[in-house]
């Protein structure tokens, strides 16, 4: 990954040893207490569980509105069980931050990491508020200082963006793959996307353009935000969906296309290319061709495609190729996102957009070595 990074690192002389080093020490700290701890294990457990609650009272609105509808025993629909829920989550990620809970969580912890790593205030506080906001509303809460930042600056927030989760996705992963997996591939990501810009991106945060002024939240009436949160995670859950019904349909057609025509899938295929990189992160050479797969759907298509197939094959899998992949697919690092991180800064300043679509082959290929950084150290545990 390193190797990687410093072939395409825009200063190779001025690469961040420093900060990358003490953010790789806090990832192996996290990794560890939460997977080789019993305290650590009980707590992911109880998270997991949590939102596995919280996906059963987002089935009571879910059963109010289909519960007419008829599924055959034993059945299940993806679009009620598992997107449906996106839009109760959406409402208590509303209610949270408009009572000021969560920017004061964002803040203090991004204040926190910033201390520890010396990455600046604002791509600390970023790094942060994606992992819980997600796009593109993340961007609007520092939509005052994007018109101002270096080039530099912009890909570290995209990076971060790119490689990380929102909260209203949360439970929905945790449908498709075990919740260990997902709660601490979000802590992660955090930090590899840090670590992968001191690589590709290194340069030291200017004293004087530190953030001062952060979004301090809606002063709009209660019932009006919420309602707001209410149909962003419904629109959301249709985007998913339409999306999932292209993409699938279109790996399907892909499929049966190399089938009939050289008598290996795409998906195989792609697997053998991604397969050198599945065996450095450490899957068992019998399940690298399968996981490679996997690594390249998500890429080419998004994180839900690739964990329906998932959890299609993971029975076939070993523990150690489970707990890599599963962490891997947890974050939104895929051609899609640039089109979504590149409407949204070119929405708020379009001189910044250019140089966003510009950089985006480069930040793509960040955001998935960030990505493989955090399934690699999961994998080490198992």
């Amino acid at each position: 990954m390193f190797g990687i990074g410093w072939l395409i690192s825009s200063d190779r002389k001025h690469i961040r040893f420093i900060s990358i080093a003490k953010l790789f020490a806090l990832q192996i700290i996290i990794s560890f207490i939460c997977l080789n701890t019993s305290g650590g294990i009980n707590t992911l457990k109880k998270i997991s569980a949590f939102f596995n609650w919280l996906m059963l009272q987002a089935a009571g609105g879910v059963d109010f509105v289909f519960g007419g509808l008829m599924i055959k025993p034993g059945g299940s629909v993806f679009f009620l069980n598992v997107l449906m829920p996106i839009v109760f989550i959406s409402a208590l990620v509303g209610i949270l931050n408009y009572i000021k809970v969560l920017p004061f969580i964002i803040k203090w912890t991004g204040w926190a990491l910033n201390k520890v790593s010396g990455m600046g205030e604002l791509e600390s506080y970023f790094a942060v508020s994606t992992a819980i906001l997600g796009q593109p509303e993340v961007f609007l809460t520092i939509k005052e200082q994007i018109p101002k930042l270096t080039e530099q600056r912009l890909y570290t927030i995209c990076a971060s963006a790119m490689s990380a989760v929102s909260a209203a996705m949360l439970a929905s992963y945790m449908k498709m793959v075990p919740g260990k997996f997902v709660v601490v591939a979000v802590f992660l990501n955090i930090l590899s996307a840090l670590i992968i810009s001191c690589i590709v991106n290194p340069y030291v945060p200017e004293k004087d353009d530190e953030l001062v002024k952060i979004s301090k939240g809606n002063d709009e009436p209660f019932f009006q935000v919420l309602g707001n949160y209410i149909v962003d995670g419904f629109q959301l859950a249709i985007t998913v969906g339409a999306m999932l019904i292209g993409f699938v349909a279109l790996v399907t057609f892909l499929n049966n296309t190399f089938l009939a025509i050289i008598h290996v899938s795409f998906t195989d295929l792609i697997g053998y290319v991604f397969a050198p990189i599945a065996y450095l992160m450490g899957v068992p050479m019998h399940d690298v061709v399968k996981v490679g797969s996997l690594m390249a759907t998500k890429l080419i298509t998004n994180e839900f495609v690739a964990m329906g197939t998932l959890h299609g094959v993971a029975a076939t899998l070993s523990a150690k190729a489970n707990a890599i992949i599963s962490a891997y697919l947890v974050s939104f690092a895929n051609f899609g996102t640039i089109g979504i991180i590149t409407g949204s800064i070119k929405s708020i300043s379009g001189q910044q957009g250019a140089y966003v679509a510009k950089f985006s082959m480069k930040l793509l290929v960040g955001a998935t070595l960030a990505s493989v950084l955090t399934g690699t150290i999961v994998g080490v545990y198992f």
